[in-house]
C-alpha cells in the first residue's frame, strides 16, 4: 500500500476493483483539521474521468504495469491483431475493447500497449498520425471566404472532412484525439546531386 501523498500526474492504483490513472494532484489545508488529497482521475479500463477525494494518511494499492511496443498487423472481422517486433508474440484486441481508437490504426505502425498481469489495459496512440487519401471527391471552386470542407477516405478506411484543394493521394496529417484534418503533409523531395 502506498499514501495518497505520494501519487502524482501518471501514477496508476487500484481502489474499488476498478484501476484509475492520476491526471491532477492537488494537496488541500484547512483550518485545523487534517488535510484533504483531491485527485482528478482517469479509470483506465473505461475512459471516464473523475474525482476523488481521500483524507491524509489514505493509502491505496499501487499497480504495476507494463509497456511494450507493438505493431499493428491487420484486423480480421472484429478483431485487430498486434505483433511485440522483438519476441514475435501476437496479441489480439477485440472491436469494443479498443472503440475509436480502432479508426486510428495505420497497419505496420507501431503503437505503445499497456498491460496489467498480462491484461491488456489501453493502446498508446501518437497525437497525430499521417496518412494518405484514398478517395474523395472534386474540389469544387465556389465562395472561399469561408472554410469549405468534403469528406476524404483514408487508407486505414477512415473518414475525414478535409479542405476542397486535397487530392487522392495527398497525405495528411489527422489529430488522434479529435479525428480532424490538421494538415497537408508535403511530399519529400528528393536530394539534390551536385
Amino acid at each position: 500500500m502506498i499514501p495518497v501523498t505520494q501519487l502524482r500526474a501518471g501514477a496508476v492504483f487500484e481502489k474499488d476493483g476498478q484501476l484509475w490513472q492520476v491526471i491532477k494532484y492537488e494537496h488541500q489545508k484547512i483550518g485545523r483539521g487534517s488535510a484533504n488529497i483531491k485527485l482528478r482521475v482517469k479509470n483506465i479500463r473505461t475512459g471516464a474521468v473523475s474525482d476523488l477525494t481521500f483524507i491524509s494518511g489514505s493509502k491505496v494499492e499501487p499497480v504495476d504495469l507494463i509497456r511494450k511496443q507493438a505493431q499493428f498487423l491487420y484486423r480480421e472481422d472484429d478483431f485487430f491483431n498486434f505483433m511485440d517486433p522483438k519476441t514475435y508474440e501476437q496479441t489480439q484486441l477485440e472491436k469494443s475493447f479498443l472503440g475509436d481508437q480502432g479508426m486510428f490504426l495505420k497497419e505496420g505502425e507501431v503503437y505503445g500497449l499497456t498491460f496489467w498481469e498480462d491484461k491488456p489495459l489501453a493502446v498508446e496512440l501518437p497525437v497525430s498520425l499521417v496518412l494518405e487519401i484514398k478517395k474523395t471527391g472534386p474540389g469544387v471552386k465556389g465562395d472561399s471566404a469561408t472554410n469549405i470542407f468534403k469528406e476524404a477516405v483514408c487508407e486505414n478506411d477512415l473518414v475525414v472532412k478535409v479542405p476542397l484543394f486535397i487530392k487522392e493521394g495527398d497525405r495528411v496529417k489527422v489529430d488522434t484525439r479529435t479525428g480532424e484534418y490538421v494538415e497537408r503533409v508535403k511530399a519529400k523531395s528528393p536530394a539534390v546531386k551536385n
